[in-house]
C-alpha cells in the first residue's frame, strides 16, 4: 500500500525525469529504478543492512553508489536513490518504485489493466484485448495477466476503477440476478 510520502518521492523523481535535458528516457528510469530495488531484494544480507538502524547513512550511501556504478546507473538515479537513503526512506523503495511506475504511465498516455482469464492466454488474445480495451478507453493498456480458474471461461479485466466482466462465472451470475428480481 503507497502512501502520500511515497508518491511525493516517486512524483519528483518523475519530475526530474521528464524535465527537458533529463538525459534519461522515462522508461530507463523505471528500468534503472527496478533494476537496483531488485539487486537490494534479491540478498536477504544487504537487504537487511539497508533496513538496520545500526548501519549508517554514510555507509548505506556508500553501498548503493557502488551498486549502481557496478549496474551503470544513470546519475539522476543514483542520486536519487542517496536521498531516499538520508532521508531514511530506503524501506519504502518498493512501493515508491510502484508509484513511480504509475506516475509514468499516467503521463505517458497509458493505463494499467489486471486482466484475468481462466487460462493462460495465447500472445494474439493478449493484443486483441489490450487493442480492444486500449480503443474503448482511447488510452494504451499495460496488461497484467492471471489465470484464475474460477472464472470457468473469458476474460474480466480491471481498469481503474472499472471492472469490464466477460467471465461465463459473470454471465451466470448476472442470470441468476435477473431471475431472482423476477421471481
Amino acid at each position: 500500500m503507497t502512501d502520500a510520502l511515497t508518491r511525493h518521492y516517486a512524483t519528483a523523481l518523475a519530475d526530474a525525469v521528464f524535465a527537458p535535458n533529463s538525459g534519461l528516457s522515462p522508461a530507463d528510469a523505471l528500468g534503472q529504478l527496478k533494476e537496483v530495488a531488485s539487486v537490494v531484494t534479491a540478498s536477504k544480507d544487504l537487504e537487511r543492512a539497508m533496513l538496520s538502524p545500526a548501519v549508517t547513512k554514510s555507509r548505506k550511501q556508500a553501498v548503493i553508489a557502488r551498486i549502481t556504478d557496478d549496474i551503470g546507473v544513470h546519475r539522476l538515479i543514483r542520486n536519487f536513490l542517496l536521498v531516499v537513503i538520508a532521508h531514511r526512506r530506503i524501506k519504502d523503495l518498493s512501493d515508491i518504485v510502484k508509484d513511480f511506475e504509475l506516475i509514468v504511465d499516467e503521463r505517458t498516455g497509458w493505463m494499467p489493466a489486471e486482466i484475468a482469464s481462466a487460462r493462460e492466454l495465447k500472445p494474439e488474445q493478449r493484443k486483441e484485448i489490450e487493442r480492444a480495451l486500449g480503443t474503448k478507453l482511447g488510452k494504451y493498456i499495460r496488461a497484467h495477466y492471471q489465470v484464475d480458474p474460477a472464472l470457468i471461461g473469458g476474460v474480466r479485466a480491471r481498469i481503474a476503477s472499472k471492472e469490464y466482466d466477460a467471465t461465463v462465472r459473470g454471465k451466470l451470475e448476472s442470470m441468476r440476478q435477473r431471475l431472482a428480481a423476477n421471481a
